[in-house]
């Protein structure tokens, strides 16, 4: 084997025991006992996903800040944003503020829930100055196209008397105006990047609110009115500011949240796996070295549609490098991976083992795969 060995580690988080930047940390302790010579490179991945923010605040050395905002339905919660090491940079997900999570299922009602807490973690970075934004929009608990993004950063929805409307999703069919003269102007100064990997229109059957309404606790009478709603947002958004964001592929993800930044900030929607492996510099450094480790809890079948196993790989074979992957779970059908660029997967638990007991012992499992991997390598 070669002496001087550099290998690029980018796994994802393994969830709920460990996160992205920990298992780099897990996977080079094992590599060293095996081979104290091998170089490693950090670079904590994600999809886009749930861990984007941590993940990019620790492979750029950035910073994370806390703030109380207005939860889903009006209450104060704890959420948090990223600033990337270049100080230009910030990053959240609006699950933090305004996500499913933070609403009881018994009281899950996304004609009341509003994406406001979202617009104030926006107004906390560009308090920090920052010249781009990154916003990933998974996990949502809402249905309000944004509009509460829209009211947290100055801008008001009035009905046809001028009267402000109050917040939620089920409002809006009250909507007669934009007045957007006090609308945050630091925004037209800041590029917006959304990270979304569906392309769901705003509205219709395949819309915010048929496909992903009763997750949030719609019954088919709300989804009605929340679809109407939704589709008199856009006709009001395509009358006052020229823009037909009805059937734009993304429109309708996150509640209709990917229609609002697009109408009103000038989001542009991108793969959430490739704005990471952008911001992370994953391709720079792949460049570098001399193979690739990447990672997740679980991968399958399913980790070829946009996990980030296969996007590291993806950026791994554009330059001819091997890739190891190491998983909590590995799955059926994982052949399809073979195909597409992962040379080797291995499973990290340790014979029979309770879910739990794996969860904790996730950052042992991998130290120690990790060098049984490297003990392998030395034999060649």
């Amino acid at each position: 084997m070669k002496k001087d060995l550099v290998i690029v580690l980018a796994p994802d988080s393994f969830k709920e025991s460990m996160t992205a930047k920990e298992a780099c940390e897990a996977m080079e302790r094992g590599i060293k006992k095996a081979n104290s010579d091998i170089k490693c490179l950090h670079v904590p991945m994600a999809d886009g996903g749930e861990g984007t923010m941590q993940s990019l605040v620790d492979a750029t050395n950035g910073e994370i800040y806390s703030l109380k905002v207005m939860g889903p339905l009006g209450n104060q919660v704890e959420a948090q944003y990223g600033i990337l090491g270049d100080k230009e940079i910030g990053i959240l997900e609006m699950a933090s503020a305004s996500g499913i999570h933070l609403v009881p299922p018994d009281q899950r009602n996304p004609l009341l829930t509003t994406t406001y807490g979202t617009g104030q973690l926006i107004k906390a970075c560009l308090d920090r100055g920052v010249k781009k934004l990154l916003i990933g929009i998974g996990g949502s608990a809402t249905n309000d196209g944004g509009a509460g993004v829209i009211q947290a950063l100055g801008g008001k929805l009035l009905d046809d008397k001028g009267n402000e409307l109050a917040l939620g999703g089920g409002e809006l069919g009250k909507l007669n105006s934009l007045d957007l003269k006090n609308f945050d102007p630091r925004l037209k100064d800041v590029v917006i990047e959304v990270a979304c990997d569906v392309n769901n229109p705003l509205c219709g059957e395949k819309g915010a609110s048929n496909v992903f309404g009763p997750q949030k606790g719609a019954t088919h009478e709300m989804i009605e009115i929340l679809d109407n709603n939704l589709r008199h947002y856009a006709d009001i958004i395509k009358k006052e500011l020229g823009k037909d964001v009805l059937n734009e592929p993304g429109a309708g993800a996150a509640g209709g949240l990917g229609a609002g930044l697009m109408a009103f900030l000038n989001g542009t929607l991108k793969k959430g796996i490739e704005m990471v492996i952008q911001y992370a510099s994953l391709e720079e450094k792949v460049k570098e070295a001399d193979m690739v480790w990447t990672g997740e809890g679980s991968i399958d079948f399913q980790t070829q549609y946009g996990k980030t196993p296969l996007g590291v790989a993806t950026i791994a074979k554009k330059h001819n490098k091997p890739v190891i992957a190491l998983a909590g779970r590995v799955g059926e059908d994982i052949e399809v991976l073979y195909e597409s660029g992962i040379d080797s997967i291995f499973g990290i638990t340790k014979g029979a083992t309770s879910l739990e007991e794996a969860l904790v012992k996730g950052q042992e499992n991998i130290e120690k795969t990790a060098e049984n991997v490297v003990r392998l390598m030395n034999l060649l």
